[in-house]
């Protein structure tokens, strides 16, 4: 249960829930005792009326004895109707706070979960798939409410019941207590068994399901590739081979669940069997009542649904402690991207590398090896190079996307360190190489984080991104809704809105990583000639595998596995006949070779 302590501080949250539910569930099991005390006032009076109707059969006051014998059968017959009707009203009164309770502690914890997931550094995210950050905040966190709810409310209800049924049927008889419980705890442990083998099995038919519906996400998304190849009916086999497999486990699910029912109902007869056989030699005795084999019946009838559930609610808790510990893994990873000295200041814009080295901590790869240079306010700054050359890493560093490995990065004489975090990436406008929009509208995506804009700022930052004209062909304009990752757009379009969202900030750095791979040159040149404008006043990182790119930049420096082979102005670099006079030499030849 260690695992599971880190909800204690919900259940302290919702206590007043928890104590109403508890006291509920006391109450809802005080009706459920007394019907069965009613029970048995009823059978012995229906006893002892058949007798004294049979002694005085023949005489006047038979009559009288029948009246009486009815009144007393309808009294106790809507005693015990309200008995449960009371008892309904506080079944649902329990299940409006234990339950509610954990609804409250699943919103809560879900919420935790997710503002943590918001903390963590990139690091984290190439470390773990989305689909395990996604399962710990859906599913596990639904079998965790199931041990706050239901095992909860079980729990309590078994605890109150025993402690109240077992010392009244012990005052009654101890005997027949003992012979009529006899067979629960083999219900209970039976259940435990069965229990578990049914949530194993389901678990399987989980996996195989989700399986088979990734099969089909993955058929569905690739059916240009499958036509192409001619690869339907390979797809239809392995499908039906994927159907299968979920089919057969289904099945093995089905007979467990065909020998859970009859498994209880065997027991709970033969609970019922030893009550009458044992009750009925001490009734022949004189020792009980017909009546009280009859309040015995109940009894154990109240029992066995408790006793039941313990089986169900043991595995529940086992559940629900390996989601926990789950969710307790992810919970206990703290980030590393923090701030020492908690400046808040605006930024001038300098910005200086010095000796910075990285390494990505999954794959040993070093991106970057020594590298020192330093952007002045309102210059700007072009980098260039191949592919793994270490642009990006750049790119990701400056707004602490990942801390460098060794050296130091400074933004206005300040060790990025000591910045706060927030403060300073609301000053820097970041364009990601691989872009991402939201299934949302293309206004919605160009304010993205920053509140309700104007309508002139966002138009005013299209145009600046050569995106307005597009847009203006758009039936809905500016409202038009682009679909999932922005599906509806080119690749050309959505480096655009992306370019745009972080125009609209108007931040004091700006850094471009290679957004402009998916445009055409011509298109290149007129997005390039806006931002033009657009960079004056602000300190600029132009990151392209493209050297037409850096004709903009004041300076450019060109990358190779992570260390700077080359740098100065565009006209100094061209005219030293290296690298970058190389590339520029490739790149013209090829697009001369397009036009």
């Amino acid at each position: 249960m260690k695992e599971l302590k880190h909800l204690n501080k919900y259940l302290f949250k919702y206590k007043y829930l928890l104590l109403l539910g508890t006291i509920f569930i006391i109450i809802s099991n005080i009706f459920v005792i007394i019907p069965a005390q009613v029970v048995r006032y009823s059978v012995d009076i229906i006893t002892a009326d058949v007798y004294l109707n049979n002694m005085f059969d023949g005489f006047d006051i038979q009559e009288h004895f029948g009246s009486i014998f009815i009144f007393n059968i309808v009294i106790c017959a809507l005693a015990i109707l309200v008995m449960a009707l009371l008892r309904g009203t506080f079944l649902f009164l329990v299940r409006q706070t234990v339950i509610v309770m954990s609804r409250h502690i699943e919103y809560d914890l879900k919420n935790e979960i997710y503002a943590h997931y918001q903390t963590l550094p990139l690091s984290f995210y190439r470390k773990n798939n989305t689909g395990d950050l996604m399962a710990r905040i859906s599913e596990d966190v639904s079998k965790v409410r199931m041990y706050l709810g239901p095992a909860i409310m079980y729990g309590i209800n078994l605890i109150s019941l025993f402690l109240m049924v077992i010392p009244i049927m012990f005052l009654v008889n101890a005997k027949l207590t003992l012979y009529s419980l006899l067979p629960l705890p083999i219900l209970s442990i039976s259940i435990y068994y069965v229990s578990d083998i049914m949530n194993r099995r389901s678990e399987e038919i989980q996996r195989s399901l989700s399986g088979l519906s990734t099969y089909v996400q993955e058929a569905f998304s690739g059916v240009r590739v499958l036509k192409a190849f001619v690869r339907e009916n390979s797809s239809v086999q392995e499908f039906a081979k994927e159907s299968s497999t979920y089919k057969d486990k289904s099945l093995r699910l089905t007979f467990v669940n065909a020998l859970f029912f009859p498994l209880i109902m065997s027991l709970i007869g033969l609970s019922v069997i030893l009550t009458i056989f044992i009750g009925g030699t001490q009734v022949i005795n004189g020792t009980i009542t017909f009546g009280n084999i009859a309040e015995f019946i109940m009894y154990v009838n109240i029992l066995t649904w408790p006793v039941t559930a313990l089986g169900w609610v043991t595995s529940i808790i086992q559940r629900a402690e390996a989601s926990q510990e789950r969710i307790n893994e992810f919970l206990n990873i703290k980030t590393d991207i923090v701030s020492r000295q908690n400046v808040q200041k605006p930024i001038q814009g300098k910005i200086t590398f010095d000796e910075v080295g990285f390494v990505y901590e999954d794959s040993g790869i070093e991106a970057l090896d020594k590298v020192s240079f330093s952007v002045n306010p309102g210059e700007s700054l072009a980098i260039i190079g191949t592919t793994g050359s270490g642009k990006s890493t750049v790119a990701n560093l400056i707004p602490r996307m990942f801390d460098s490995t060794s050296g130091a990065i400074y933004i206005d004489d300040v060790d990025i360190q000591d910045y706060d975090l927030s403060n300073l990436r609301k000053q820097i406008g970041y364009v990601p190489q691989d872009v991402f929009l939201f299934s949302d509208t293309i206004k919605d995506n160009i304010g993205f984080g920053n509140g309700n804009l104007p309508e002139e700022k966002i138009v005013q930052a299209s145009k600046d991104a050569d995106l307005f004209d597009n847009i203006s062909q758009f039936k809905d304009g500016f409202d038009t809704r682009i679909g999932e990752r922005g599906i509806s757009l080119s690749g050309g379009q959505k480096q655009r809105v992306s370019i745009a969202r972080a125009l609209v900030r108007d931040p004091q750095i700006l850094i471009l990583d290679d957004c402009l791979s998916a445009v055409d040159t011509k298109t290149e040149n007129a997005i390039l000639n806006s931002l033009k404008k657009i960079m004056i006043g602000k300190t600029s990182i132009i990151i392209s595998h493209r050297v037409s790119s850096a004709k903009l930049a004041d300076k450019v420096i060109v990358l190779d596995n992570g260390r700077i082979i080359e740098q100065g102005t565009n006209e100094s670099l061209l005219a030293s006949n290296g690298v970058y006079k190389e590339l520029y030499d490739k790149q013209l030849q090829a697009d001369e070779v397009e036009e």
